[in-house]
């Protein structure tokens, strides 16, 4: 099975924004148990300091671990960080916190003086990859840092700078603990992608397809263009149907459909992170009116295009 297409790669780490929403450092001892609720469109990522812990989705699945393991979860499925198996749950909201700076709080569960402190930093994400949105259904329900420890060795003095400010607390740390996470979550994210995803099936087939990738590149280079199968077809040196058939078999959708999708999710990132005017953005998406543009958008997105600039709300993913 081929690695992902190196352009297809670029494009989609170029599209990746991933900012912390909220972040706590958590401080317990056991017998402990936090739980962690679905997040529509968030991601949460997990650093242990200290101690260990033990991490079970609402799936069932259950990891170890231990200082210094490092965890992404990109669709944000529920799940619970416990001292055993056997530990009481409680929701993380539900415990009281004390602000640290303005996007970090402190949670410190009731000590118990037999048993060692476990200190872990959490962060609720803002996660989108632009263009590639869909590609995040096909992630694994949880990304462990360990997996990447020997092809990207620059990633442990960043692990060891998370250890040391959250134990250490100096001033700033919760600002720098903050930055660290955003990073460590991206090359988590980037040694997935760039190992060949995995043993995911779906969409990743368009990452490693090189005849699909040509296209879909293509199309991602320029939305603005009226691309037709023929036009595919041919950046994928294939014929018109052979394409036809390979493309809906990876992606679950046409060209033409794909096509449109794209452009509106291009378009959310134009309008709510780069402030462009919305007729600028239509034309750039290939519409020839305003009208034109806002008709798609609402029908795809479901809400007007001016109501991104009106409402912090997220619309609905695309």
């Amino acid at each position: 099975m081929s690695n992902p297409s190196p352009d297809l790669i670029s494009e989609l780490l170029r599209g990746m924004r991933l900012s912390g929403v909220k972040y706590r450092r958590i401080e317990a001892s056991a017998p402990f148990g936090v739980a962690f609720h679905q997040a529509p469109g968030k991601a949460q990522f997990h650093f242990v300091s200290h101690g260990s812990a033990l991490l079970r989705m609402e799936s069932g699945a259950t990891f170890a671990l231990s200082g210094g393991d490092a965890l992404f979860i990109p669709n944000g499925n529920a799940h619970a960080l416990l001292s055993d198996e056997h530990a009481d749950i409680t929701p993380v909201s539900a415990f009281p916190s004390e602000p640290i700076c303005n996007s970090v709080c402190a949670i410190t569960c009731e000590p118990c003086p037999d048993s060692e402190n476990t200190v872990i930093f959490s962060g609720c994400m803002d996660f989108e990859l632009g263009g590639m949105q869909p590609l995040i259904k096909a992630m694994p329900e949880v990304m462990m840092v360990s997996r990447l420890m020997s092809t990207w060795p620059e990633i442990h003095p960043l692990l060891a700078a998370m250890e040391r400010e959250s134990m250490t607390r100096q001033v700033g740390f919760a600002g720098i603990l903050a930055r660290l996470a955003d990073v460590v979550a991206a090359l988590i994210v980037r040694g997935w992608v760039e190992a060949g995803c995995g043993k995911s099936t779906g969409w990743v087939q368009v990452l490693r397809d090189p005849r699909l990738s040509r296209a879909i590149y293509a199309m991602h280079q320029q939305p603005g263009v009226n691309w037709n199968v023929a036009d595919l077809a041919k950046e994928a040196g294939t014929s018109r149907s052979v394409f036809a058939e390979r493309f809906l078999s990876a992606t679950g959708t046409t060209p033409a459909k794909y096509l449109s999708e794209l452009r509106m999710r291009l378009a959310i990132q134009y309008i709510r992170h780069e402030h462009q005017p919305l007729e600028t953005v239509a034309l750039r998406l290939g519409y020839g009116s305003l009208a034109a543009f806002s008709r798609a958008f609402k029908r795809i997105v479901g809400q007007a295009p001016g109501s991104l600039r009106e409402s912090s709300q997220t619309p609905e993913e695309v």
